[in-house]
């Protein structure tokens, strides 16, 4: 029997912005780290990886689309990664 592992990339400034960019093609990305402005807060850690991010982005994907379905855009291109212990994500659309 042979089992099968899948690694998936952290939550971190480089592996969110990879992310976000392959699937929405932004024109302006920033992601931000404010993980060390949560400590202690519920969903804050010490594994060396971020839980609160900020991210301000604009994307021609988001044209005629009302803000709910932006911010949807950008979590379905980060779930892997809410899946993985993302707490929070403060999105900003440009």
């Amino acid at each position: 029997m042979t089992t099968s592992t899948t690694t998936f990339p952290l939550p971190t400034v480089a592996a969110l912005e990879a992310a976000l960019r392959a699937t929405l093609s932004p024109t302006q990305l920033e992601v931000i780290d404010e993980s060390a402005a949560h400590a202690g807060h519920a969903g804050a850690n010490a594994e060396g990886y971020g839980t609160h991010f900020r991210v301000r982005i604009a994307s021609p994907l988001f044209d005629g689309k009302p803000r709910v379905a932006r911010h949807r855009l950008v979590y379905d291109a980060l779930q892997v990664f809410i899946a993985q212990g993302l707490h929070a994500i403060a999105i900003e659309v440009l």
